[in-house]
């Protein structure tokens, strides 16, 4: 009776640690030699498949991020599971998604599991994928959707490190972003509206009357303004 109190009075108290402040996500007690357990965030176990992240580029000017180092709400999918209300935060430097763990950590999610995520910023969700192209001769990255129909448009965010940068003294990060417009799996970088007409060559012509007759300005500075243009061509390719 007594070992059946202690068990008890341990359940309630973790159960309530749990609720409280979010740090027990599972366990389990041997009553009678038989394992119950009690985990209301079992299905949410997969979320946190991943490595311990460590900044270690804290001494280098800016940061590594993409729109914030703080964490941003958003979604993420894995292993076609979706879970919401989550948030995260974007290595743009490792290409890596970041996310608190129930230890007060930081929790670097298992890219392999991933299949595709979004993040809130300024009130614009920004939706991306995980992607393996053997055109690109890449690992699996993570590419932001601009359009998807029957071809495609993703833009791709990265940082790297310049060297000596501030003042002779300190490094700095700075962003490169890459637009892409694929067709049959084929990656094709796209940087201004040249580069997506030859592309296009066989359509060329009705694609530029479409671009005068609409008055659209079509940029790699406005990575959206290319979203009509490839719209049109999948309404009128074969």
């Amino acid at each position: 009776m007594r070992r059946y109190l202690i068990f008890t009075l341990l359940f309630f108290t973790i159960f309530f640690l749990s609720d409280r402040y979010g740090i027990v996500q599972g366990f389990s007690l041997e009553l009678n030699g038989k394992s119950s357990i009690q985990d209301t965030l079992k299905e949410n176990q997969i979320l946190y498949n991943g490595l311990i992240w460590k900044n270690i580029f804290y001494m280098v000017e800016g940061d590594q991020f993409l729109f914030s180092k703080e964490f941003l709400k958003g979604s993420v999918t894995i292993s076609g599971k979706t879970f919401t209300n989550v948030f995260l935060k974007y290595d743009l430097l490792k290409d890596e998604i970041l996310t608190p763990s129930d230890t007060g950590g930081i929790l670097q999610l298992n890219k392999e599991l991933v299949d595709s995520f979004a993040i809130c910023f300024q009130d614009r969700f920004y939706h991306f994928v995980t992607i393996q192209e053997d055109s690109l001769k890449r690992t699996k990255r993570y590419f932001n959707v601009l359009y998807k129909g029957r071809t495609a448009l993703y833009r791709e965010y990265s940082k790297k490190i310049e060297k000596l940068a501030v003042e002779g003294q300190y490094d700095r990060f700075y962003q490169i972003d890459h637009i892409f417009f694929v067709k049959r799996n084929i990656f094709y970088p796209i940087t201004g509206k040249s580069d997506l007409l030859k592309v296009l060559a066989s359509d060329k012509i009705l694609i530029k009357n479409f671009i005068k007759k609409n008055k659209l300005i079509v940029s790699d500075r406005i990575p959206e303004s290319f979203i009509p243009v490839v719209r049109y061509y999948d309404s009128i390719s074969q």
